[in-house]
């Protein structure tokens, strides 16, 4: 079975949930600025040090620069990211892993969008955050962790 082009009709969907079932990863594919790929792969990086990078290739196939609102494109398993969301390697691996369970969720068949749905990709976003800061031994890595980490401990999600 081939990855479907789009994944959009029901049956698309249910193609994509049996390939991952199956093991399916996607080759992940940065477009963008020479500068954007720069920061996307530091973030990859630091994804890979928190052995995530499997999980972000079940559900997200390319990660591409915008000019415009980052957002996940459920249709295409892609991120589309402006540069400013990519500025801060450790806020940007977080954002990948969160966009990334929304994807999840999407194929899963769950509401992945709304409160409930927000809330649990951000608990994954937090708990990316925690492997992170424990796994790395860089000192600014763990430091920005612990930063976001407060920083999202006093919002309003938790």
């Amino acid at each position: 079975m081939e990855f479907p082009k789009r994944i959009y009709t029901t049956k698309e969907v249910k193609e994509v949930r049996e390939l991952v079932r199956k093991g399916y990863k996607h080759r992940l594919r940065v477009k963008g600025s020479l500068i954007f790929k720069q920061k996307v792969r530091q973030a990859l990086k630091l994804i890979k040090t928190a052995d995530c990078y499997i999980f972000l290739r079940t559900y997200i196939r390319s990660i591409v620069e915008i000019d415009g609102l980052t957002q996940l494109r459920q249709a295409d398993a892609s991120i589309w990211a402006n540069k400013y969301a990519v500025q801060n390697p450790v806020d940007a691996a977080s954002l990948f892993i969160q966009k990334a369970n929304h994807m999840k969720e999407y194929v899963e068949g769950k509401l992945y969008f709304g409160g409930a749905a927000e809330t649990r990709s951000v608990q994954k976003r937090i708990e990316f955050l925690e492997v992170l800061k424990k796994k790395s031994r860089n000192k600014q890595v763990t430091e920005e962790c612990e930063r976001l980490l407060k920083s999202w401990r006093e919002s309003v999600f938790l």
